[in-house]
């Protein structure tokens, strides 16, 4: 690489530790932040470059923002200790986290008034695919930053959508997504439970159901995690009530009834109310099976 750029990442959560580490592999100086020291002391071990945040930041290309929501994303660029305002003129934000297009829209606005660029860059793809630099980037903003961006979305990436020449449009599409993802993960709950009350072995249910027309790429990835009795969190159950919660208000602001996001929410709350929260988001089934008398597998 001729020109590496300077890069840091701010979360390294399951999602950013995958970005930054492909991002350490393509060459580019990285530093990651996070709120857990352990994770920056790891990220550091695994070729992280060490630095305080307030001496490498006028030197940054590239933000890359990977945290859970709208407020802690503001409160890495405008907070207290925020960034924006020591990046210099033409570094750019990548913003990752999952928020309403508005919000996105009143981020580059700020951005811009700074002196940065900013772009709207929701990612999907999970752990696995973030590690590998094989996300699928749903990104808008300004050509010029998009270009400002590039380095980091060629290191991040196996495709990146141009939605549009402002913020929003990228959140909007990942909105989309979501709703999608969080209701078949909860189908696929309530489907494979559903057949165990009537014989059907999960083991069978993933071998057969993810080869007929109820497939879905949320049945592949998650039902055998259900049928192996693993609750590894590699998307979690807290992200959805979140999630879902966007895609609800947004659609309320917008007149829109979305009566099946609403009840795979409930169900995810009560996930979250059974103290399953930080296990994989498919331990959405226990909430299935606690009502229907099952033992899943791995449970006694």
């Amino acid at each position: 690489m001729t020109n590496p750029s300077k890069i840091a990442v701010f979360g390294l959560g399951s999602m950013g530790y995958g970005m930054a580490a492909s991002l350490v592999a393509a060459g580019h100086t990285t530093f990651g932040f996070d709120v857990r020291p352990e994770q920056m002391d790891r990220f550091r071990s695994d070729g992280g470059t060490a630095g305080a945040l307030a001496d490498v930041a006028p030197d940054l290309d590239t933000v890359v923002v990977v945290v859970l929501n709208a407020a802690q994303t503001e409160a890495v660029l405008f907070g207290e200790a925020g960034i924006a305002p020591h990046l210099k003129p033409g570094a750019v934000v990548m913003a990752c986290a999952t928020v309403s297009p508005d919000f996105a829209r009143q981020m580059e606005a700020r951005c811009t008034a700074a002196g940065i660029h900013y772009l709207d860059a929701p990612i999907s793809g999970g752990s696995l695919k973030a590690a590998k630099g094989q996300l699928s980037i749903m990104a808008s903003g300004t050509p010029a930053a998009f270009d400002a961006a590039k380095p980091v979305l060629d290191a991040t990436a196996e495709t990146v959508f141009r939605l549009g020449d402002t913020a929003g449009a990228g959140s909007a599409m990942k909105a989309v997504n979501q709703l999608l993802a969080g209701v078949h993960i909860a189908a696929m709950a309530e489907a494979m439970t559903f057949g165990m009350t009537q014989g059907v072995d999960p083991d069978q249910f993933v071998e057969v159901i993810s080869k007929c027309a109820g497939t879905s790429w949320m049945l592949e990835n998650r039902a055998p995690h259900i049928a192996a009795g693993d609750y590894t969190p590699h998307s979690s159950v807290n992200i959805w009530p979140k999630d879902l919660g966007i895609v609800l208000d947004i659609a309320r602001a917008s007149n829109f009834g979305a009566p099946i996001t609403a009840a795979a929410l409930q169900q995810f709350l009560a996930a979250a109310g059974m103290g399953l929260g930080a296990e994989d988001d498919a331990a959405v089934a226990k909430v299935y099976a606690r009502n229907a008398g099952l033992t899943l597998p791995g449970e006694r």
